[in-house]
């Protein structure tokens, strides 16, 4: 559809949790101020709107204008004085199709002049279990993937003492469809997109209600999607991008189901990582050529008798070498276990564990002479009966 006028980035802004009160996006037909033969009942209502665009002796331009509008949601009539409180809002957001059908009534006005197009993605409705008890937010869109174009009504009032025009509108609902029909009894009126219904609806020409308007009152035939949401969707204030993803869908975080599948896939991922590595280390103990770059310089030597460069193996000594590790010497000494010999080895055994320490005292079994732990060489002096020393051995043989 033609757009003539748009309001600026800042006066819509996109939403996830539209509620009434906040300002849509409507498409309507631009309207001189006068229609043929008759002044507007609302008077001024919509000066700045037809300025240039039409006449007051009512004529209407040959060509057709449409505008976007941001407009608040929620119908209040021109002929308000004050700014009415949100329950009454309330009662405004929503127009139904039979109430349009009888002549007369609060939407008489607006239904011969002021009809328009409601811009959305999509809308929420809460089926009802358990008496009511339990509400569960389904999120409602096209198949397809367009846009809805919702029938709607707006109008536009001034509060006494305001030099503000405000502009409002309504969405106009009917009966649901079968496809629709477990959720609500009711669903707004969608209309086709770019179809000859839109341009009927909106004719500003058509200033009397007819049966022709009306029959455009009838619930969606084309195809829908419908699916329950997460339930943050319920309070106002929020607003996130997920509020119209599937619940049981894969791309929703919240859902229960995909928080286990997330981490099975992961644990298998750990599993996969640890089978690979395990199979690199079976294949490097099997002995594969390991290949080194470039910068890796290692000392190799030339042997004519071998068929590679690798270093061949030191030749056996006839001395046998003892060996050290964490500082323990290992003796590989055979003993014989019989008695007399049972001396001997203790002897070597201590030889071997002085020796290999490195403490800078001399090896006193050179010498033949052993050096006590508990002496340094030096003469006791006799204890003295009576002075209250004795032997600490004493004590333990009471």
């Amino acid at each position: 559809m033609p757009v003539a006028d748009a309001p600026e980035d800042d006066d819509v802004r996109q939403t996830y949790n539209f509620a009434p009160g906040n300002n849509g996006l409507v498409y309507r037909a631009i309207v001189p101020e006068y229609s043929p033969g008759q002044r507007y009942q609302e008077g001024e209502g919509d000066e700045e709107e037809i300025e240039g665009r039409g006449s007051p002796n009512g004529e209407i331009p040959k060509e057709t204008q449409y505008k976007l509008q941001a407009m608040k949601w929620g119908l209040v009539p021109f002929w308000t004085k004050r700014n009415p409180d949100y329950g009454s809002v309330m009662k405004t957001i929503n127009a139904r199709d039979d109430s349009l059908a009888s002549s007369g009534g609060m939407w008489h006005t607006m239904k011969q002049k002021k009809r328009c197009i409601v811009v959305a993605q999509g809308f929420y409705e809460w089926l009802k279990k358990n008496g009511g008890k339990e509400k569960i937010p389904h999120f409602t869109k096209r198949k397809d993937g367009q846009l809805m174009c919702f029938a709607g009504l707006w109008d536009c009032v001034q509060y006494e003492g305001s030099e503000n025009k405000i502009y409002t509108y309504t969405i106009i609902t009917t009966d649901s469809n079968k496809q629709l029909s477990f959720l609500h009894d009711r669903m707004p009126v969608i209309l086709e997109n770019g179809s000859d219904q839109i341009r009927t609806w909106l004719d500003p020409g058509r200033l009397e209600w007819s049966k022709e308007l009306q029959s455009l009152l009838k619930p969606f035939n084309g195809e829908l999607e419908c699916y329950p949401v997460d339930q943050a969707v319920g309070k106002v204030g929020n607003n996130s991008p997920t509020y119209i993803v599937p619940v049981a869908s894969a791309q929703n975080k919240n859902n229960i189901a995909n928080f286990f599948g997330n981490a099975k896939k992961a644990t298998e991922g750990r599993e996969e990582k640890v089978e690979v590595q395990r199979e690199k280390l079976e294949t490097n103990e099997k002995g594969v050529n390991v290949e080194h770059g470039s910068d890796d310089m290692r000392e190799t030597v030339d042997h004519s008798s071998t068929e590679d460069n690798a270093p061949l193996p030191a030749p056996p000594s006839s001395t046998p070498k003892s060996s050290s590790k964490r500082g323990h010497e290992v003796v590989s000494t055979q003993y014989d276990e019989s008695p007399k010999h049972k001396a001997s080895k203790i002897k070597d055994v201590k030889e071997a564990s002085i020796g290999h320490l490195s403490t800078g005292i001399p090896d006193m079994a050179s010498t033949g002479k052993l050096r006590s732990a508990t002496s340094n060489g030096t003469k006791r002096s006799p204890v003295k009966a009576g002075d209250g020393s004795h032997r600490i051995t004493n004590f333990f043989n009471k």
